[in-house]
């Protein structure tokens, strides 16, 4: 299975005949790796409804036939425009061909461009046996420990831009709750106010952890 990071906070998950699309900020995203038109995805996850995350879900949906898993007043819009959607709650979990996805907590806030207020959450998904935890946008809090007391998390995706979210320093502490074998950093360096230091954050990581940490330049590709 291939991690392929797509900018800012956006992922694909593919193993070459399935992809999932995870927050697919595309167009009007500096740092974007492809367009909107060149994903093809099976499925579309959201960690909630800010613009720099929901992007171009409803285009690419709508193009690919893809439904879109979100939480409950998010899918409730997206489904509004037409969209297939799955509509889930924290610690709610769907189950689809290639795994699993669900949503557990995240500190952040979000409203839609479209006015539509809905909780922010993080994605804990299992696909193809591989466990991936995006963070999505959040601040440091302890329960980030919870997450992977199951089952050891394989990669965690975690935001260290600051401003809008943790820093790199936070970073650091939310690395060692998560316990993942591998932290690839995203949500920094797309615009000035995110600009931070991804090689410090790597190194404090893995002299204050036992996870690795793998620094992706948008297009780049991760195999666990």
């Amino acid at each position: 299975m291939d991690i392929h990071f797509l900018g800012h906070a956006a992922f694909e998950l593919s193993d070459g005949d399935t992809s999932v699309l995870i927050d697919p900020f595309l167009t009007g995203n500096p740092k974007a790796a492809v367009t909107a038109d060149d994903v093809n995805p099976t499925t579309i996850l959201l960690t909630h409804g800010h613009g720099d995350h929901v992007g171009d879900t409803v285009d690419i949906a709508k193009r690919a036939g893809a439904p879109v898993l979100a939480i409950t007043e998010l899918a409730g819009e997206l489904e509004g425009e037409g969209v297939e959607v799955v509509n889930c709650n924290l610690g709610g979990s769907h189950d689809f061909d290639w795994g699993w996805a669900k949503l557990v907590p995240a500190w952040h806030t979000s409203t839609t461009p479209k006015g539509t207020v809905n909780t922010p959450a993080g994605l804990l998904v299992n696909f193809k046996d591989t466990l991936v935890y995006h963070l999505g946008d959040t601040a440091l809090f302890s329960d980030l420990s919870l997450v992977g007391k199951r089952r050891q998390v394989d990669v965690a995706l975690m935001c260290i831009g600051g401003h809008f979210t943790m820093d790199r320093h936070d970073a650091v502490d939310a690395a060692d709750f998560v316990g993942a074998k591998t932290v690839i950093p995203c949500h920094y360096n797309t615009f000035p106010l995110v600009e931070t230091d991804a090689q410090a954050f790597k190194a404090d990581v893995e002299s204050a952890t036992g996870s690795m940490v793998v620094v992706l330049e948008p297009g780049e590709t991760h195999t666990p």
